[in-house]
């Protein structure tokens, strides 16, 4: 690897640390394959409105994704995810990238519920049989909690085992007990079970695909393993990718064309959509 690109690596890392927004990948994206419907309000406040991506050639499937970014449940901007959408939206699915209340304002489960009122907009535009829940870090574990064995979609007038599946990238699924003081305040204490998908791992399930890096330090891999394991043990199709010498923020960077020779994501996801 050249210094250069060692450099622009480094600070591509600097910038998106702790899962926060990636808006310098975003100058890199094309601006054909796809028309922007942005701030559509599926709430009430400034936090609950959602970016909705039209492919310009749709699939003949209709398949759509809806994708929860991370950022430690207190930061991120549905904004800064473009180069996630257009990676999607211009290989001909609809992609629906909400924004989430955060922490200080809210607490768990607020983050999750809402989650699950984005969901239900998504469903009602293009099907829960159509519709792949999708999320990266902290967004993961919203995905993950709302198509495990949860209450959460069934309250919003969704049925979970409709949904065409889970995707999610680099999340805390089994991560217990917390050891962070900001964490701690979130989850409202440091050994609650309630707050991971893996407790919620039991039949029925949707079909997941769970991708790591080997070398995330910031989640770590262990957590899609374990949840993988459950979801096998519930008798529940997943597919585990772990990708070797690739960190928590590459992951999600790779959908990028800038970065996607950092990791596989963006194939992986799409062969994922198609075969399922």
């Amino acid at each position: 690897m050249s210094i250069a690109r060692r450099g622009l690596l480094g600070s591509l890392a600097t910038l998106l640390s702790g899962c926060s927004p990636a808006s310098v990948l975003n100058m890199t994206v094309p601006k054909q394959g796809y028309g922007l419907q942005a701030d559509i309000p599926y709430g009430d406040g400034p936090r609950r409105t959602l970016d909705l991506y039209t492919p310009e050639q749709p699939r003949a499937d209709g398949k759509a994704v809806i994708f929860f970014y991370g950022g430690s449940w207190d930061s991120g901007r549905k904004g800064d995810y473009l180069f996630v959408a257009q990676a999607l939206a211009s290989r001909g699915l609809t992609v629906i990238v909400p924004d989430y209340r955060l922490y200080p304002e809210i607490r768990f489960p607020a983050f999750i519920e809402d989650g699950a009122q984005a969901t239900r907009w998504a469903v009602d535009k293009v099907g829960a049989d159509k519709l792949f829940v999708a999320g990266h870090s902290a967004g993961a574990e919203i995905a993950s909690m709302l198509c495990a064995n949860t209450p959460y979609l069934s309250k919003v007038g969704v049925d979970r085992l409709k949904l065409r599946g889970l995707i999610g990238l680099s999340g805390p699924y089994d991560f217990l007990p917390l050891k962070s003081a900001k964490l701690i305040d979130i989850f409202g204490g440091a050994d609650n079970p309630a707050i991971q998908a893996i407790t919620f791992a039991q039949a029925p399930l949707p079909p997941a695909l769970l991708i790591h890096g080997t070398a995330d330090t910031t989640v770590y891999p262990r957590n899609s393993e374990h949840l993988a394991a459950a979801w096998r043990a519930a008798g529940a199709t997943v597919d585990l990718k772990l990708y070797p010498d690739v960190g928590h923020i590459d992951v999600v960077a790779a959908f990028s064309d800038l970065l996607h020779k950092r990791a596989t994501t963006r194939e992986d996801v799409l062969d994922w959509i198609d075969t399922h």
